[in-house]
């Protein structure tokens, strides 16, 4: 597998965990890296990062009712250091009992990797949202 396919699998990993309802999955992924969004407070850790995802995310029947649609993807790969950045755009679909099928949101994907003895992780995710719809039956505000 390339670093890019790599790399790739992991962006597209996270969206299928998040869809999935797999939160400790989604978590999983920041072990040691830091995830939020551009302006806002980073949590660091997988229990910080499932602490956060336990206290926004709605799920129904132990999913969300989302699919997150990734794209527009670009993978630099700096092979020597062993470090990568990506970019990518994203846009989340939901339907509810109480929501037809619609885009609630979408935004930007900035991250950035580290090649370990494990392969390639996250060290970092900022979220970027540029257009925010009916958020009301995906996350919970406070």
């Amino acid at each position: 597998m390339s670093e890019h396919d790599a790399i790739a699998g992991l962006i597209l990993g996270y969206a299928e965990r998040l869809d999935a309802g797999d939160l400790e999955g989604v978590a999983g992924l920041f072990a040691d890296a830091t995830f939020g969004p551009r302006d806002g407070p980073a949590r660091r850790g997988t229990e910080a990062v499932l602490a956060r995802l336990r206290e926004i995310v709605i799920l129904y029947d132990g999913v969300p009712r989302t699919k997150h649609v990734t794209t527009n993807l670009v993978v630099e790969v700096d092979a020597a250091a062993g470090t990568a950045a990506a970019r990518s755009y994203f846009t989340v679909f939901q339907a509810t009992p109480a929501l037809p099928l619609q885009p609630i949101v979408a935004g930007r994907y900035h991250d950035r990797f580290a090649r370990g003895p494990g392969g390639w992780r996250f060290t970092e995710r900022r979220v970027l949202v540029d257009l925010v719809g009916d958020m009301s039956q995906h996350v919970r505000t406070r």
